[in-house]
């Protein structure tokens, strides 16, 4: 009788288990210009979640968005932005009321980390030419 060894598959050895990246959902972030409040306060921090199928396809049933399809960007990062310094209500108002280079900000975060999963993107020093990755999404001064 011939007998036949086999091997088990990496994933079932403990020494080739392969280790799953834990799912970040949730990605800080920090505007370029800040969001002004009623108050006149300013709020750098915030906090976007990643956007789910639910909430790509319920702003295109919204009566704004179909009168002005520009207003999309509104909506959509009015459902995935779950902080803005001390403000959790976070809607449409608050997103319309964002300086124009802070909503840029946002809708590029938004696709990094819906489109390649994360904030990181590489660039280079007009200077010298090294390479390197940075944090977009921002820190305080010095950091990336």
């Amino acid at each position: 009788m011939r007998r036949v060894m086999t091997a088990a598959p990496p994933e079932a050895r403990p020494e080739g288990r392969r280790e799953q990246p834990e799912l970040r959902t949730e990605f800080a972030f920090e505007l370029p210009r800040g969001y002004v409040d009623d108050d006149g306060a300013v709020h750098h921090s915030g906090l976007m979640r990643l956007a789910t199928a639910r909430d790509e396809l319920v702003p295109l049933r919204d009566d704004r968005v179909r009168e002005n399809s520009a207003y999309l960007t509104v909506v959509l990062l009015a459902r995935v932005v779950t902080r803005i310094g001390g403000i959790t209500d976070v809607h449409a108002g608050v997103i319309e009321n964002l300086f124009a280079s802070d909503l840029a900000f946002l809708q590029d975060m938004y696709r990094r980390i819906n489109s390649e999963g994360h904030t990181r993107a590489g660039v280079a020093c007009p200077e010298c030419g090294h390479n390197f990755v940075v944090d977009v999404a921002g820190g305080r001064l010095g950091e990336s």
